[in-house]
């Protein structure tokens, strides 16, 4: 190719793996160039909820969470139907929303020598010996010996995903709210997950005393409500009127929700596919794990400090980190993605509910079953 530029290493994304990458890296002394594709800080679709894993890391690349506004969470309610059952988390939970929280990892990377460029959308990739091509549009092609790729859920022509055996009818929507005096106290200090027809929500305080609603339900569900939010929201407020009580009154501070579709929930990277030994999968390209379970930034941090710490201490051994990565969180999503299926409707949906009222602390050991596991995270932590 002409007409390019050649990088040591390339990371493609700013979200939380790819930045949480960037960070590590540079605060090594590495100077990688970092594509990212929004030419500013913006909202994405995302349950914004940060376990205590997802706290370890964020500490470890010095973010602050009070000085960002994170609120505190410390109690899980289930809603099905008209009924609910409550218990206390394993830890304190903080709520934080992305576009605060990647910009604060994006300045940090960049505080470290990162070369962050925004606007700049990776179109596809292409693999060559030792090297893999990216082709950056009007930024020119970018020829890099190391890749790390954490474009989320959006796939890239060359390198896609094979996500078989994956959920992939659901769709993912995000809208804030100001709730009315009342109900944001009654929210305050918890997650409240609701459980409804071919899908579930979740809600919770982020900074500023606002909440975030972040929603999944099925294609099927959402065009039999006429493919309309209003009527969506109109449609499950009808089913669960603890949700209905919550969002009296609110103000949508969004002119529209935001929307992901066809998530793979389930999908983990098949660590024995040829690729090039120099691309690491980060977040959601090496795995997706269902968002009841509130572990998808835990596991996107996570992926970005294990990929820099082995790239540090092996060099470009993306095989091994595919293996390693794999291990640690092939357990965790295959459950996740069995109880997924389990409560998708109705029938499993009430025999879910009724486990979880008789016996609160399962939704406690449900929770500790699809976290991380401390030894993973000492691994990745280790820097030489």
């Amino acid at each position: 190719m002409s007409g390019h530029r050649s990088e040591e290493v390339v990371i493609v994304g700013g979200g939380l793996a790819g930045a949480s990458t960037a960070c590590v890296l540079g605060r090594k002394g590495r100077s990688p160039l970092l594509l990212e594709r929004d030419s500013g800080p913006r909202h994405k679709v995302c349950g914004e909820f940060l376990s205590i894993e997802a706290q370890t890391y964020l500490a470890r690349l010095s973010i602050d969470l009070d000085a960002l506004g994170a609120s505190r969470i410390s109690r899980l309610r289930l809603y099905h139907r008209e009924m609910q059952t409550e218990v206390d988390l394993p830890f304190l939970a903080r709520g934080l929303s992305r576009k605060v929280l990647d910009e604060a990892l994006l300045e940090k990377a960049i505080s470290h020598g990162v070369r962050v460029m925004r606007g700049v959308t990776a179109r596809s990739i292409t693999a060559e010996e030792n090297a893999n091509w990216i082709d950056a549009g009007p930024f020119g092609n970018v020829r890099a010996e190391t890749l790390f790729l954490a474009s989320g859920k959006h796939d890239l022509r060359g390198v896609k995903r094979s996500a078989s055996g994956s959920i992939n009818d659901l769709i993912g929507f995000k809208m804030h709210y100001r709730l009315s005096t009342q109900q944001r106290a009654a929210l305050d200090g918890a997650i409240e997950v609701i459980l409804f027809s071919e899908g579930y929500a979740g809600l919770q305080l982020i900074e500023d005393g606002v909440a975030n609603l972040c929603l999944v339900v099925s294609q099927e569900r959402f065009e039999q409500a006429g493919k309309n939010w209003s009527s969506l929201i109109e449609r499950i407020t009808r089913e669960c009127p603890l949700l209905a009580d919550r969002l009296r009154d609110a103000q949508a501070i969004f002119d529209k929700p935001l929307s992901i579709f066809q998530i793979p929930y389930g999908f983990v990277h098949d660590p024995t596919l040829v690729e090039p030994q120099g691309l690491f999968r980060l977040g959601d390209q090496m795995g997706v794990i269902p968002s009841f379970t509130g572990e998808g930034m835990s596991m996107a941090l996570h992926s970005g400090h294990l990929a820099a710490s082995m790239f540090l201490r092996h060099g470009c051994t993306s095989a091994d980190f595919h293996r390693k990565m794999a291990s640690d969180i092939q357990r965790q999503v295959r459950l996740a993605f069995l109880l997924n299926k389990a409560a998708r409707f109705g029938p499993g949906q009430a025999a879910l509910f009724h486990l979880c009222q008789t016996w609160p602390s399962l939704m406690r050991q449900v929770a500790a079953f699809t976290r991380i596991r401390e030894g993973s995270m000492q691994s990745a932590l280790v820097l030489p």
